[in-house]
Parts: structure tokens; C-alpha cells; sequence
């Protein structure tokens, strides 16, 4: 997010507190104060704590958000998916979140491998254990596509002008044409 609102000098960063550990959330402050910005970890653990968090996060001064990997938040066409769009467009706040496909549903931004390639990833591990392969003998894959999406027409409608260097290199553009 420090990208795309350039002049942002406080990030909020949502994270499951049932999964994030604590050393990666201490990485990502030190790498946001290294870059200038203040960092608030907002740690939630049920879906109902999510609008409140993002509540907090904007009472706190955060003037983007940065979902963190996790379920909780970015199941491209969940019900908590839903509600957590419409909360981050009712209070403003430009966001980004790890599925592509969250860009797409009217977040800001989404940058990871699409779930959809998740998946076919995980049906080819299972397909190799219901042959007989061993699960220990199959080696651990990192996704080889990640993709960002920029959803123009959702940072407009909340005031927000992503700069022209980020749009250049976004993989997928969403505006009003799309």
C-alpha cells in the first residue's frame, strides 16, 4: 500500500490472530518504519471482530490497510469478504489483500497468486497421494504466478488517485470500462 498511496505515512495491517506469528508481524513494522511509515497491527480472530478492527484502524489515523494473508479476510465471494469490502469503501480506506480476485470484488488492490491456481495446485498433491505418493515425498511448491490487480474505479470512488508508475506495472486494471 505504500505505493499506491505514496503519501501515506500511516498503514494499518490487519492479521488473523488465530495465524500470524509474531516475528513476521515485527518484520513488517520494521520494514514499514524503514520506508518511513507507522505501522498498527490490528489482530483479529472471528469474523465479527473485523468491522470494529477496521473501525479502530481508521479512528487510529491509519490512512490505508493491508490485509494479511489469512482466510478470515479474502475469500474471494465469502459473506466476510463482502462485509469487510463494503466497510474498508463506508470509512475510505484503500486496501489491498493477497487474492487478485479481492481486487476484482471492489478492494483497491490485490497482489498473490489467483486462488484459483491454489487450488488446481492442491488437486495436483492430491492427486499424487491418491496414486501412492508418499506426502512426505512430495516436494513443498511456492505458487510461480503472482498477479496485481488495481481496481481504478474503487480507489476513485473513495478519493484516491493510484500513481501512474504503479498502474504501469499492474497486471490487471479495473475501471470503468470493465
Amino acid at each position: 500500500m505504500i505505493e499506491a498511496v505514496p503519501g501515506a505515512r500511516k498503514i494499518a495491517a490487519m492479521a488473523d490472530g488465530n495465524a500470524a506469528p509474531e516475528y513476521h508481524l515485527q518484520a513488517l513494522e520494521h520494514a514499514a518504519r524503514s520506508r518511513g511509515v507507522e505501522l498498527s497491527v490490528f489482530r483479529v480472530s472471528s469474523p465479527g471482530e473485523i468491522t470494529p478492527a477496521i473501525d479502530a484502524a481508521k479512528a487510529s489515523g491509519a490512512e490505508a490497510l493491508n490485509f494479511l494473508a489469512s482466510p478470515l479476510f479474502s475469500v474471494p465471494g465469502s459473506q466476510s469478504n463482502r462485509v469487510v469490502l463494503d466497510r474498508v469503501a463506508a470509512v475510505r480506506l484503500p486496501s489491498i489483500f493477497q487474492f487478485p480476485e479481492t481486487a476484482e470484488a471492489g478492494a483497491v488492490a490485490g497482489y498473490g497468486a489467483r486462488i484459483t491456481d491454489l487450488y488446481r495446485q492442491r488437486a495436483r498433491i492430491t492427486v499424487q497421494v491418491l496414486r501412492g505418493t508418499k506426502p512426505a515425498d512430495i516436494p513443498v511448491q511456492q505458487p510461480d504466478k503472482f498477479e496485481l490487480v488495481i481496481n481504478l474505479k474503487a480507489a476513485k470512488a473513495i478519493g484516491v488517485e493510484i500513481p501512474a508508475t504503479l498502474v504501469a506495472r499492474a497486471d490487471k486494471l479495473i475501471d470503468e470500462r470493465t
